[in-house]
């Protein structure tokens, strides 16, 4: 499916992601990227970002790539998510990095890494989106 929405005309047509402060930088078929800066608003005990606010960082890419793949009359929504971390956020930035592993006619599998300010992994993502009619 091609598009000619921009960035910010994908992110504002998901106002949760918004509201929390995610940011889509770039987007393509290939490679969705954005980003969400840490805050105190967006964390746990202890000054570290919270794995939800992390997981809609990735969410959101992840359905932002599936959009961009999709058959033509056909909307996705996700059908799972599985989330894997690897350590804390306590400053800065994340920058998320969203690819296609499958583009199938029912499904779209993406995975979304997630670095922190330094580069380090945080978290690996792997969703399926469902394709549906619409």
């Amino acid at each position: 499916m091609t598009t000619e929405l921009t960035p910010d005309q994908l992110a504002d047509a998901m106002p949760f992601a918004r509201a929390l402060g995610v940011a889509i930088d770039s987007a393509g078929p290939e490679e969705v990227t954005g980003h969400l800066d840490w805050t105190p608003d967006r964390c746990t005990a202890g000054g570290v970002m919270h794995g939800g606010a992390l997981m809609a960082l990735a969410d959101t890419l992840g359905a932002v790539c599936a959009f961009l793949n999709l058959p033509p009359d056909t909307s996705t929504t996700t059908l799972e998510s599985k989330t894997n971390f690897f350590r804390g956020v306590k400053d800065g930035r994340v920058r998320g990095v969203s690819r296609p592993l499958h583009t199938g006619r029912t499904s779209i599998v993406v995975q979304t890494d997630l670095l922190d300010a330094s580069d380090r992994r945080v978290a690996q993502v792997t969703q399926t989106q469902a394709v549906l009619l619409a």
